[in-house]
This record gives C-alpha cells, structure tokens and sequence, in this order.
C-alpha cells in the first residue's frame, strides 16, 4: 500500500475531524496502511484525539442495549413521570456513573421503578444486576428468592451480596435487606437525566 498524495489533506482533515473516523477506517477508505496515514498527520502536523476524546467517539458510536417504547396512555406517562422522579430521588447520578443504579429497601419503591422500566423501555433483561446490601444474621437466600420473584430477575444476576457484621442486635433492621438495582448502560443513565431535566425545566423552569 503506497503514500497518500498530498491533494488528499483536506479529504483527510474532513473524514478525520468531521466524520470522526479512526485512523485505521481513513487506511482502509483510502487503501493504503495505517502507517501512511500516521506519517501524512505527522508531516501535516495534524493534530491527533487524546484517549478521553476517543473514548468520547467510541462511546457516542456505541449501539444503546434498550429502546424507549412508544408513550401514549396516561397510565405510561404517569408511570414515566413517578420513575423518572424516584431516580431523581434515589438514583445514582453523578457524572462518573456507568450505569442506571437505584437502590432502596422498600418492596413498592423497588416493584415500581422495575415496573417503570420495563414500560417505559425495551430492554436487555442479562444487563440487569443486583446487588443485595443485609445483615450477617438475615437469611441471604430467602432475601434474594424474595428479591428476584419481585423484581422477575433471574438469581443468577445477582451479585456477592454486602453483608454488615458491625450492626446491633437491638436496632433498626431493613426487614427485607436493600437492594440496588442496577441495568448497565450508561446511555440509559443518561436517558433518564434527560429526563429528570426535562421535568426540572418544565415544572421549576431550571434549564441544564
């Protein structure tokens, strides 16, 4: 594979810092090697992506594992709104989360935000994960077949559960243990920030 003729720099700029295409799709676009094209930027001295940037290009390239279903009835968007507003709520958010993560003890709070997802999105049901959070003197088992035939996801997705030894005899206990439910796909997480903006915006005129 031979060089890359000079009248090819504009083509090369436009593909690389417009198209956002990777050294190695330009080589194989322009038949000739990756080495070429690293020695055509060099001697242009084009500027080449920082390893945040290409992560930013591979992540925004990346095909989203769920697809939001078609809202129409006032029940799907009630259900939206009061998910969207528990993530809000108890939702793991902050910019260095890599996924939805909710977490609560409440039976309801958790059956409702699993029932929001599921009408609100389809789903890869193997990215669900769960992470039970109890005391050493509870019964893990039972919490998570309680747990699983709740939220109809498969025991084999959930994770070492954290079990806390340090706690009282006599104290507050979580009947049930807590439970953090997680889907993993950041893209989803921000999906529902999205929203949670939305209604900021709409309801308190808060604009992101």
């Amino acid at each position: 594979m031979g060089k890359i003729p000079h009248s090819k720099l504009e083509m090369l700029k436009h593909l690389y810092y417009e198209k956002k295409l990777s050294m190695r799709s330009i080589a194989d676009l322009l038949g000739v090697s990756l080495d070429a094209v690293i020695y055509f930027m060099r001697h242009f001295e084009l500027k080449r992506r920082t390893f945040s940037e290409i992560s930013k290009i591979k992540f925004e390239n990346k095909k989203p594992s769920f697809k939001e279903k078609k809202i129409n009835s006032i029940y799907e968007k009630e259900l939206r709104a009061i998910g969207v507003m528990l993530y809000w709520g108890e939702g793991y958010k902050t910019n260095k989360s890599t996924c939805v993560d909710f977490a609560n003890s409440d039976p309801e709070m958790i059956d409702m935000f699993v029932k929001y997802l599921n009408n609100t999105y389809e789903l890869q049901k193997s990215k669900f994960r769960v992470l039970l959070y109890c005391y050493s003197d509870q019964n893990i088992k039972d919490l998570i077949d309680f747990w699983s035939k709740l939220t109809k996801i498969p025991k084999n997705q959930f994770t070492k559960p954290y079990v806390r030894k340090d706690f009282r005899q006599d104290g507050r206990k979580m009947k049930h243990g807590l439970v953090h439910i997680r889907y993993h796909d950041k893209k989803l997480l921000l999906n529902i920030k999205n929203y949670i903006d939305f209604y900021k915006n709409k309801f308190l005129g808060i604009k992101r």
